[in-house]
C-alpha cells in the first residue's frame, strides 16, 4: 500500500527523505497531510537531516505544486541587503538600485517560499517579517503602497528558536506565527533503517549518475558506515558515498574507498548480529584511543577517566602488538634506572 502523497512521484522523492523507518513514515504522513492547507512549517533538524527536502516534498505535494518552489537560506544574506532581497525595492531606494526588482515574497507568489535558517533574521527585520506573515502584505523598499503577496511560507531551523525566545535573541509572535505546525526531522545515527536505505539509494543514483559499475559494499564498508555517527547526516552521508565511488577500484565499495573520519572511527555501537565479548570491544577502544594520542598513556587514561595504573595493567594484560614493546621498553628504562641509582 503507498503512503499519502508518494503516489505522484515514486520511489525517487522517498527514499530521496530517507523514509524507511517507521518514525519517518509518521513524519512524512504528516507533511502529506498539511500539504493539503497553507498553514505555516516549521521544519527543525540538525543540518544536514534533509530540511530543505521535506519542504519540498510538501510543495510537490500540495495544491501549489506548479507554483514556484524558492529556497532562501536566511543566515547567507548580509544584513544590509536582507530586506530588499526579501521584499524588494524600487529604484532609487538606495546606492545602487538602478530598477524596481521584486523580492522573494513575490517571486514565490503562488507558490513555497523556505526561510532556511530562519533563526537567522536580523531581530529589526523579524517585525517586518510578522506583519508581512500576518497580513499577506509586503512593502518594496523606497516605496509606499503595500503589495498583496500568496506566498505559502515554511521556515526551517537548526537552532532552538524556543530558547532563542527565552533570550530574546527571536521575537515570540514571529515564533509562535512561525510554528502553526511544527515537524522535526530526527538525525540520521537515531534512525538505522533509514541509514541502510540511504546508504543503498544513495549509491545507486550515484554510480548511475557516474556511470560506475559499482553494485553495492563489502560487509565491512556497510557496517563500518553503521558504527559512525554522522554528524553532517544526509548531506555527509551523500559526500562520503560519492567519493568513495569515485575511489573504488571494484564492483563493491570497500573501507579503504570511505573518508578517513568514516574508516577510522570506532564505537560500542552493535552494528551487526554478532555480538563481541565485552574483553574485545574494551581492548579495540583502548588501544584505539591510546594510538588516537600518539602512545600518550597519561592522556588517554585522563580521557578515559581511569587511573594511569589500570591503563599500564590493562595494556600488560593484552600482551600483544606495538604496545607491548613499549611496556617491555617502558620497563626496561625503570630497571636501569633503579640499578644506576644504587
Amino acid at each position: 500500500m503507498q503512503r499519502p502523497g508518494f503516489e505522484r512521484h515514486g520511489a525517487d522523492r522517498e527514499s530521496s527523505l530517507g523514509v524507511y523507518s517507521p518514525a519517518m513514515e509518521r513524519l512524512v504522513g504528516v507533511a502529506a497531510r498539511v500539504a493539503e492547507v497553507d498553514s505555516n512549517v516549521l521544519i527543525i533538524g540538525e543540518s544536514g537531516v534533509g530540511k530543505e527536502r521535506l519542504a519540498r516534498f510538501i510543495h510537490d505535494t500540495s495544491p501549489r505544486s506548479n507554483g514556484p518552489f524558492v529556497p532562501v537560506n536566511c543566515g547567507a544574506l548580509p544584513d544590509a541587503l536582507f530586506e530588499s532581497e526579501l521584499f524588494g525595492h524600487v529604484r532609487g531606494a538606495f546606492t545602487g538600485a538602478i530598477s524596481d526588482r521584486p523580492g522573494l515574497f513575490e517571486a514565490a507568489d503562488k507558490g513555497t517560499l523556505l526561510l532556511d535558517e530562519v533563526g537567522e533574521v536580523p531581530l529589526p527585520l523579524q517585525v517586518k517579517l510578522l506583519r508581512a506573515l500576518q497580513e499577506h502584505e509586503i512593502r518594496r523598499v523606497g516605496e509606499n503602497r503595500q503589495r498583496k503577496v500568496t506566498a505559502r511560507v515554511i521556515a526551517a531551523t537548526n537552532r532552538d528558536l524556543a530558547q532563542d525566545v527565552k533570550e530574546r535573541l527571536f521575537r515570540r509572535d514571529l515564533f509562535y506565527r512561525l510554528n502553526v505546525v511544527q515537524l522535526e526531522i530526527p538525525p540520521l545515527r537515531e534512525r538505522p533503517e533509514d541509514l541502510r536505505g540511504l546508504a543503498a539509494s544513495i549509491l545507486v543514483r550515484v554510480a548511475g549518475q557516474m556511470r560506475r559499475p559499482i553494485t553495492g559494499y563489502t560487509p565491512d564498508a556497510f557496517e563500518q558506515i553503521l558504527r559512525y555517527p554522522w554528524p553532517g547526516n544526509v548531506r555527509e552521508l551523500e559526500n562520503a558515498v560519492e567519493r568513495a565511488c569515485v575511489l573504488a577500484t571494484a564492483e563493491l565499495i570497500d573501507v579503504d574507498d570511505l573518508p578517513d573520519e568514516v574508516r577510522h572511527h570506532q564505537s560500542l555501537v552493535i552494528a551487526s548480529e554478532h555480538v563481541r565479548p565485552l574483553r574485545d570491544v574494551e581492548r579495540e577502544y583502548i588501544l584505539a584511543a591510546l594510538e588516537r594520542n600518539n602512545g600518550n598513556r597519561t592522556l588517554t587514561a585522563e580521557q578515559l577517566e581511569i587511573g594511569p595504573a589500570t591503563l599500564f595493567r590493562k595494556l600488560k594484560r593484552y600482551g600483544d602488538g606495538p604496545w607491548s614493546l613499549l611496556l617491555f621498553a617502558e620497563a626496561w628504562t625503570r630497571v636501569v634506572e633503579f640499578v644506576t641509582s644504587i
